[in-house]
């Protein structure tokens, strides 16, 4: 399969048509950031963070793991919260964003990731076994989905998906969206 603007642009399309997630999707990338940077927001808007990385697999990712970390990351001290995120939000790299995050309980890389696409969705994008697949059955990534891939890991997969964003002429959204549903 090679990804081209068309096919990207159709995928992008199709998801917003067919995932039930994307109305509430689009609204919290439209308000997060500007929550996540100004620190104007409660556990709750974070705790949604985790719960969409994994609800967003709808019955797919087994319900007893989805709901040990919803569980654990409401066990966080939620200062410890506050502090990371904020570590995210002034971070200069992915690594920088990554660091403060997987301190959290049942914060991984890949919640992380999602962590970073709300703080900064013009900068970061979520990485799962999914978009990876996705972007190896493309010839974009060589090996198979790591689980959970490392820091430097995700930071390949990022600069991929930034490349391929700029040479599709789409932001890491569209992308993300384009990715999810070519992996079906």
């Amino acid at each position: 399969m090679e990804l081209t603007p068309s096919l990207v642009d159709s995928r992008a399309r199709e998801y917003r048509k067919e995932e039930p997630l994307y109305a509430v999707e689009r609204e919290q990338l439209e308000t997060l950031p500007a929550a996540f940077a100004s620190g104007e927001y409660g556990r709750r808007d974070a705790a949604w963070v985790v719960r969409w990385y994994y609800r967003r697999f709808l019955g797919a990712y087994p319900d007893r793991d989805r709901r040990d970390a919803e569980e654990r990351f409401w066990s966080n001290d939620f200062e410890a919260v506050r502090d990371a995120i904020a570590g995210a939000v002034g971070a200069t790299d992915a690594a920088d964003g990554i660091d403060p995050l997987t301190d959290l309980e049942a914060v991984d890389v890949p919640v992380a990731s999602a962590f970073l696409m709300f703080v900064d969705p013009e900068e970061f994008v979520v990485v799962g076994p999914r978009e990876w697949a996705a972007l190896r059955e493309a010839g974009e990534l060589a090996r198979d989905y790591p689980d959970p891939p490392s820091v430097s890991e995700y930071e390949t997969y990022l600069e991929r998906c930034r490349s391929l964003a700029g040479r599709l002429e789409c932001d890491l959204w569209t992308l993300y969206r384009a990715l999810w549903r070519l992996s079906k």
